[in-house]
């Protein structure tokens, strides 16, 4: 099961820097891992970043899906707010997530 958490549009600035001229829509969803609730082999919780390029004529969408982060809730709620503040996006997420289990948990 999954819940949505939030999104954001990555800033013109930031696209304008990079060479991209079109809008870029990034959404963070929460992920309860089901099957796990009562197990305690893998983490219970996960997360799912969506990238959405809005490109003339096109719909570039680009899906990222980490099942397993963490048993803990507020844990999760942490990366997704740092995701969000970032504008994470799908291809870099697991390096992020391994940096700031590194650095902060």
């Amino acid at each position: 099961m999954r819940t949505f958490f939030g999104g954001t549009f990555i800033e013109k600035e930031k696209l304008e820097e990079a060479g991209i001229k079109h809008p870029i829509k990034l959404e963070y969803y929460k992920q309860i891992n089901e099957d796990e609730i009562n197990s305690h082999k893998k983490a219970k919780y996960g997360i799912e970043i969506i990238k959405t390029e809005y490109i003339p004529n096109n719909l570039k969408i680009e899906t990222k899906n980490i099942k397993y982060v963490t048993n803990d809730e507020l844990e999760e709620n942490k990366i997704l707010n740092i995701f969000k503040e970032n504008q994470v996006t799908p291809i870099n997420s697991e390096e992020v997530i391994i940096d700031l289990f590194r650095k902060i948990f």
